[in-house]
């Protein structure tokens, strides 16, 4: 660059519109976006890692797509190149592509290329850009105001990682303009310009959370005001108004507003609410939408929210389609209003969704072996014995025997759960009876089940292998245990999430902590609902913490949780350690945190001191105390009466036990915790399920205080110290009376949501 270029280039600068002026330079100067740029976001920590990968950058105007490009910029190593969709042809991209590939070929210096307005692309475009970006040989990042789902290149949109901005807060505008105005350098700072509050509050509000806006209003208010006595400009409400004299209204029948409206009309419809859904539909067809993509959608949604709470639904929308092609219009809109009425106020059900899990189990996990009885018997029956075992069900009564028909990799996977409306709610009851006889049929020994003997269960314990102690306690048998419907271990871990990530309203841009993730029961569904926010888990133990990082590497670098690993009470540590400003979350989530730790009211105020204003802390805890008794139940025929009830006494009295932290609490005292940490407690509940386990001698030992026995808590061998002499005897009773079999027990689970106070 010469003398003349810089000189042109300072004089460029100077003459730049306001808004390009100020445009910041840095995250640090960078307003609003916190759900994406705050401290331990995972956009903040790419860019301040100088980690990318391929970004589309989506929203309206004004929110700082383009700024947050030249940010990257300014902070990559890379070489950062920029085009323009509209004003770029197929030959600007090979040019930039081409100089990419030398520039990696002989100084190894990768190439950030940002496109604006990348929805503008036409295919051959995208086509010429798609390999380059799959391969690695730039790096993209788009900006967009229109939706890129719809907009861009499916292939492009897969390699990428899309982050929404949003309309800026007024707040955020606020800082912008008094920013400008106090600039020396870029701003107004050396002309003396202030602006009244009512002047100020007028152009955040009309700006309508475009940053663009507000700051040319103001350029065009301080440039046309005559500055007072003194020099001092002051931009009154008067003038504001003048500056800025509409907001800016966005409507596109083939962009946003369109399909937000279809979206309005499918929701009113799956809301049963006719009124709205008749509403929105007719504002479509106001539009000039085709009838016909009404019908289409109203065939999905006939299938996918109907189902078959309503089987007729169906045909009642085919029958409507069907004859708006003998009609059409204008008298066609009489059987688009009779399908909408109809699906508006017929039952709904959802679960035509148990084929894309079912699907999703077949893409995603091993494909099982046909069981040998399911196998065509005519080819391969006599030779390798295919069918054999086969139960036929029409020789049975009611045409039903329980038989295994999953592979032995799925036993007892459930897809499919029958809602309890319409049609589908007079089969429900059969539908689980029915899967709960068949997985009884084939169930043949289980895995013991770990954890106090009132009921706690660790926090790491998914449903997996038993401990080494506890396996080798274990008698032989044939098989694994295969049990999982209702009442069922794993049912019983699969609703605990379920329910837990409907309390705590999970949004994609939430940044969430696990507080105790153990195998990430948790942390794998916040990982999949919070794509922009990020995730945070804390395990205790280096095995865990390598089993999660093990399945994170799976992962792209962005959706990947931070895996933190160590006590909880260093959790604030912990996290220091990983982010260089101060880390607050929208959302924790803490299953078993509590478990015997006799502090727990700390342990709550710890991870209250982890919440983002307005943000909210889910308890998930075991509450033995809330239980039902394992003793109370069993078949006591042969021992004395007096020596039964000592033992459904001592039982009791294990439940009782104020010195031991496992039982001493209930439900109530997470509330009065909570609301100790300053927290105000949102929702309350305990939740009941059943679950079975083996009886061995690992659990025994647990029981009576066998020596070696796995567990060693402050309840083991309590049971046996309280009968003293007579424990042999109830213990061989047990041995006896239960051998082969499976307790069956109630466990009960309090789940506590408690909310820190807003932002002041």
């Amino acid at each position: 660059m010469d003398l003349f270029d810089h000189s042109r280039d300072q004089q460029l600068n100077q003459q730049a519109p306001l808004a390009a002026r100020m445009r910041p330079r840095s995250l640090d100067e960078f307003q609003g976006q916190e759900h994406i740029l705050g401290p331990g976001r995972l956009l903040r920590r790419a860019i301040e890692a100088d980690q990318l990968s391929s970004l589309i950058f989506y929203g309206p105007p004004g929110t700082g797509k383009t700024t947050l490009a030249r940010i990257i910029a300014c902070t990559t190593r890379a070489h950062f190149e920029a085009i323009n969709a509209v004003l770029s042809g197929v030959a600007d991209i090979r040019k930039a592509v081409a100089d990419a590939e030398a520039r990696l070929g002989q100084h190894g210096l990768r190439t950030i290329l940002f496109v604006d307005e990348v929805h503008r692309f036409n295919k051959a475009q995208q086509d010429a850009l798609l390999p380059h970006v799959e391969f690695g040989t730039v790096i993209l990042v788009g900006a967009t105001t229109e939706n890129p789902y719809f907009e861009v290149n499916k292939t492009i949109l897969s390699r990428s990682r899309v982050f929404q901005l949003r309309s800026l807060e007024e707040a955020d505008l606020a800082e912008i303009v008094r920013s400008a105005l106090l600039d020396e350098d870029r701003g107004y700072g050396g002309r003396k310009a202030v602006i009244e509050e009512d002047a100020l509050a007028h152009l955040v509000h009309v700006a309508n959370g475009d940053a663009r806006a507000v700051l040319n209003a103001l350029e065009l208010a301080v440039e046309t005001t005559p500055p007072a006595r003194g020099g001092r400009i002051t931009i009154t409400l008067e003038v504001a108004e003048e500056s800025i004299q509409r907001k800016a209204v966005l409507y596109d029948k083939e962009g946003d507003a369109h399909f937000d409206t279809i979206s309005a009309f499918i929701k009113s419809l799956r809301g049963s609410d006719p009124d709205a859904a008749l509403y929105w539909m007719a504002r479509v067809v106001y539009a000039g939408e085709d009838p016909r993509f009404l019908f289409r959608r109203m065939l999905i949604f006939a299938s996918e929210d109907v189902g078959l709470a309503d089987p007729e639904a169906l045909n009642v929308v085919v029958g409507a389609a069907r004859a708006f092609d003998y009609v059409g219009l204008p008298e066609g809109r009489f059987h688009l209003a009779e399908a909408c009425l109809y699906l508006a106020t017929a039952p709904k059900s959802n679960t035509a969704f148990a084929f894309f899990d079912a699907l999703s189990a077949v893409e995603r996990e091993r494909n099982g072996e046909v069981p040998g009885h399911l196998k065509d018997a005519n080819r391969d029956g006599e030779g390798l014995g295919h069918g054999q075992g086969y139960l036929y069900p029409h020789s049975y009564q009611d045409h039903w025997v329980g038989q295994q028909y999953l592979p032995d990799s799925l036993q007892g996977r459930v897809f499919y759960e029958p809602g309890r409306s319409g049609y589908e709610g007079k089969m429900h009851g059969r539908v689980l009876r029915l899967r709960e006889a068949q997985l009884a049929a084939v169930a043949e020994t289980a895995a013991a089940l770990p954890g106090h003997f009132a009921g706690g269960m660790p926090a790491n314990f998914a449903g997996g292998k038993p401990g080494a102690a506890e396996e080798d306690a274990a008698p032989a048998a044939s098989g694994d245990w295969r049990l999982r419907s209702q009442g069922t271990l794993g049912a019983h871990l699969e609703a605990l999430r379920e329910r837990a990530f409907e309390l705590c309203e999970l949004g994609r841009q939430h940044l969430v902590l696990d507080a105790c993730a153990g195998t990430g029961l948790l942390t794998w569904e916040a990982v999949r609902r919070a794509e922009e926010g990020g995730v945070w888990s804390r395990v205790e133990t280096g095995q865990e913490a390598a089993a999660l990082k093990e399945q994170a590497a799976r992962l792209p670098t962005l959706s990947a949780p931070v895996v933190l690993c160590g006590e909880l009470q260093n959790l604030p540590g912990l996290i220091a350690g990983q982010a260089a400003g101060e880390v607050r979350f929208d959302r924790i989530l803490a299953r078993n945190a509590l478990g015997r730790s006799p502090a727990k009211s700390e342990r709550i105020a710890l991870l209250a001191g982890l919440l983002a204003p307005g943000g909210r802390l889910l308890l998930i805890e075991p509450v033995p105390r809330l239980g039902e008794r394992l003793l109370a139940g069993q078949d006591w025929e042969g021992l004395p009466a007096a020596l039964v009830r000592r033992v459904l006494a001592a039982e009791e009295q294990i439940y009782a036990d104020p010195e031991d932290p496992m039982v001493n609490w209930d439900g109530g005292d997470l509330e009065t915790w909570c609301a100790e940490a300053g927290l105000r407690v949102a929702a309350r509940e305990v939740a009941g399920s059943m679950v079975e386990f083996p009886v061995d001698q690992a659990l025994l030992g647990r029981w009576f205080g066998a020596p070696g026995a796995a567990e060693s808590g402050p309840s083991a061998g309590k049971l046996g110290a309280l009968l003293g002499k007579d424990a042999r005897r109830v213990r061989h009773h047990l041995e006896q009376a239960l051998a082969g079999k499976a307790l069956r027990r109630r466990i009960a689970v309090a789940f506590v949501l408690a909310e820190a106070p807003p932002a002041q």
